[in-house]
């Protein structure tokens, strides 16, 4: 399993990039419609800011392009290996639902894979700066 102080750890938890220690968003479910854009202005632990600069989480968008571009893959061999004709309508409605329902979790994901490429760890010593 992953440990604080590696990437992975802190982009699957979804945690400060610097510290690893604070929550990158509130509240612990990351599949809710109605809060999935809300998001810390800075780390509750170290202060580290979320968002340095106006439009900071552009290339997150470049990211979570990938992402669905990986989930149209999946979608279009899965439908391929249980259909034996898969029809325009078929992709189109699994593609729909599936990146649809994914909305809120690939939002923060990218979001989150996008800041952690940017800063740096810096461990605990960073509290309280």
């Amino acid at each position: 399993m992953s440990e604080k102080g590696s990437k992975f750890y802190a982009i699957t938890k979804m945690k400060c990039p610097r510290c690893h220690e604070g929550d990158l968003f509130p509240g612990s479910n990351h599949f809710s419609f109605s809060k999935f854009t809300h998001m810390y202005k800075t780390c509750p632990v170290c202060n580290q800011s979320f968002e340095p600069e106006p439009g900071y989480y552009y290339g997150a968008m470049f990211v979570s392009y990938g992402i669905n571009s990986a989930i149209f893959v999946a979608v279009w061999v899965t439908l391929a290996l249980i259909v034996d004709e898969v029809t325009l309508t078929m992709m189109m409605v699994a593609i729909v639902t599936i990146v649809v329902g994914l909305l809120p979790f690939n939002y923060r994901f990218s979001r989150s894979i996008w800041i952690n490429m940017m800063i740096k760890y810096k461990g605990i010593a960073a509290k309280k700066e």
